[in-house]
């Protein structure tokens, strides 16, 4: 309760930590008792001044009211929807005619299912005491269970649809997420619901959980759906450990196979090309040489026709010619006498 100093007035010290409420009325306690002690005992006039001073700060009180930046308020005047007002400080009607109700659309929410964050204040973020455990246990489609713990992240959308269309919307909101999850999970098996099919159950859930805002007027907007912890039951717990690190086992021999294929399948097919490449060579050139060697026949072919003769000296001639310089040494035969004559050196021969 504030206390006066010796000027009359309250010390500062007593408004920290006071209730605005509480502090209004003693200080409207303290101001009748101070005016009744200058006025005369059971004076008209007083109580007349008391209840005028107690009008107008209750008229101030109820007059003003702040929004915060992140929301916006939403004026009933006799209960029936007026406005929304923007941030700030703002004026309306006392005494009850228009009540203001802040709503925070600017603001990221969010619900949790099968766990807690510690220190949450929403009553409709967290499951309740005995909701956790039950939210998490699902069943899939091949009849196997699972715990399943998620996040659902929202906005508020359209404040008027948010307060008067559906009776606390965040309550309906986690009854809508709990019933989508059970339906996605319930279409897939353990396997992906453990492993694989993670970011796929998010996308489905999310769609779904929208559709069905939007189909209850809710006025809220899904963000993002998010799967925390994704666990088998605690008796098959370890077994499923078990069978997973076989999965990722198998897994890895399957990529070091696919390692060791993509690098001697591609040098099988580096070398497979050059052979094919030296092949294709080899064979063009034979073709080459043999048509070569067929043009160059049918030229002398031709000159063998219109001289015979000399055609044939003239290949007898170049025939030496192409193999006497290969020969060292060499031995003549005279067919006459039939005797040896002596070596010929047919290099210095060709030099002299």
């Amino acid at each position: 309760m504030p206390t006066e100093n010796g000027n009359g007035g309250w010390k500062a010290s007593d408004l920290k930590g006071a209730d605005p409420g509480s502090f209004v009325e003693d200080l409207l306690r303290q101001a009748i008792e101070r005016m009744k002690q200058h006025l005369p005992s059971g004076g008209f006039r007083g109580v007349v001044v008391v209840v005028a001073l107690l009008v107008a700060v209750l008229l101030a009180w109820t007059s003003f009211y702040t929004v915060p930046s992140d929301s916006v308020a939403v004026i009933q005047r006799f209960g029936k929807y007026l406005k929304n007002v923007p941030p700030g400080l703002h004026f309306k009607i006392p005494f009850g005619v228009d009540v203001a109700t802040l709503v925070p659309v600017k603001r990221q929410l969010k619900q949790e299912f099968g766990f807690a964050t510690p220190g949450a204040t929403d009553r409709f973020q967290v499951p309740h005491a005995n909701d956790g455990p039950l939210e998490t246990r699902m069943v899939t489609g091949d009849l196997n269970a699972a715990l399943v713990e998620w996040v659902v992240q929202y906005r508020v959308a359209d404040s008027e649809k948010y307060l008067f269309e559906v009776r606390e919307p965040r309550r309906t909101l986690r009854h809508v997420s709990e019933s989508v999850m059970r339906e996605v999970v319930g279409d897939r098996t353990v396997d992906e619901v453990l492993t694989i099919g993670r970011q796929e159950i998010e996308t489905e859930a999310l769609a779904k959980m929208q559709e069905l805002s939007t189909k209850y007027t809710m006025g809220i907007s899904i963000d993002q759906v998010q799967l925390k912890n994704i666990n088998p039951p605690e008796p098959v717990q370890e077994s499923f450990n078990e069978v997973n690190q076989a999965q990722q086992e198998k897994e890895k021999l399957i990529n070091e196979a696919r390692r060791d294929y993509n690098k001697v399948i591609p040098l099988a097919e580096g070398e497979k090309d050059q052979r094919i490449r030296e092949a294709d060579g080899y064979r063009l050139k034979r073709i080459n040489e043999a048509e070569g060697d067929v043009a160059r026949f049918n030229a002398l072919l031709a000159e063998y026709r219109k001289a015979p003769e000399v055609t044939r000296r003239r290949i007898y001639v170049e025939t030496l010619q192409e193999i006497l310089p290969s020969l060292r040494s060499k031995i003549i035969i005279d067919e006459k006498t039939r005797g040896i004559l002596p070596h010929l050196n047919l290099d210095a021969a060709k030099g002299e």
